[in-house]
């Protein structure tokens, strides 16, 4: 019985993020600021690319929006890098809604500073 309440758990946890992923513009398509071109994070929420690590500025902010897109949260710089969320996910304009197309790619990781290795990013909190 407890087997099968731990393995039910882990579904629930694997599943929740992967719906988190489809309530940002370009959530599947985060590019990975430690990687290499073509390389996504697949956590965003979270300051290292796995669901063990901490919640991230981001992620912190997603669900103070309660787990939605809003303007106010795509108007946000999370990560404190200069640029807004909206831009980073690829909804400059703040028009994305769910299920529909973004107005672009992503090209930046909302709640990890980028680039990681400059001088406004040194003491950023997240594991590559």
């Amino acid at each position: 019985m407890l087997k099968l309440f731990s393995l039910t758990l882990c579904v629930i946890c694997v599943s929740g993020f992967s719906r988190y992923r489809k309530r940002i513009p370009n959530g599947n398509r985060v590019p990975d600021p430690c990687g290499g071109e073509g390389d996504i994070w697949s956590h965003v929420g979270h300051i290292e690319n796995s669901r063990k690590g901490d919640i991230n500025q981001f992620g912190k902010d997603f669900s103070d929006a309660d787990h939605t897109w809003t303007t106010v949260l795509c108007e946000l710089d999370s990560d404190g890098d200069g640029v807004t969320n909206g831009e980073e996910l690829g909804d400059p304009r703040c028009e994305w809604e769910k299920r529909s197309k973004p107005a672009g790619p992503a090209t930046g990781h909302p709640g990890i500073c980028e680039p990681v290795s400059s001088d406004k990013c040194a003491g950023s909190s997240f594991v590559c």
